[in-house]
């Protein structure tokens, strides 16, 4: 699975970019979406890439991600006792890794499919330039590390 983090903001943007990023569900900056991995999302993920961090995603990141920013309905948190009750699955670290082998989604137990994430501690480098570059935006194999900044 692919996570996708939106570093920029809209000013100046074009609007099949925008339209894009709304496909995506990512219309505010530090907000993340987890999405499969399939051709159609490469080519949506293609086109913002000047806009947003993405890489794949671990179990161990999804599990943190589901812990600390799941939400339900209503904005009600995510908790283990809701997925005991509510689903076959008995921690994060299970729906996580249900989740990237592709067993179980968001949609199909009703958390919402957008984590709002904090600034990231001791800010970005740069949002100007990739991270191949120096920079944070484009593919990033340290994914990781950036969700746990803005945990």
């Amino acid at each position: 699975m692919f996570a996708i983090v939106r570093l920029r903001g809209e000013v100046n943007v074009r609007p099949e970019i925008k339209d894009t990023l709304a496909m995506l569900r990512i219309h505010r900056v530090n907000h993340c979406v987890v999405v499969k991995e399939d051709p159609h999302y490469r080519g949506m993920i293609q086109k913002v890439k000047d806009y947003v961090a993405w890489g794949k995603i671990d179990d161990e990141t999804l599990a943190m991600l589901l812990e600390k920013r799941g939400r339900l309905s209503a904005n009600r948190r995510l908790t283990e006792q809701f997925l005991k009750e509510n689903t076959s699955y008995r921690s994060f670290k299970e729906l996580a890794s249900a989740m990237n082998s592709g067993t179980a989604s968001l949609k199909d137990l009703g958390i919402k499919p957008i984590f709002r994430l904090h600034p990231p501690r001791k800010g970005l480098k740069t949002t100007k330039k990739t991270a191949q570059q120096g920079g944070d935006t484009g593919f990033r194999q340290d994914l990781a590390f950036l969700i746990k900044k803005m945990r």
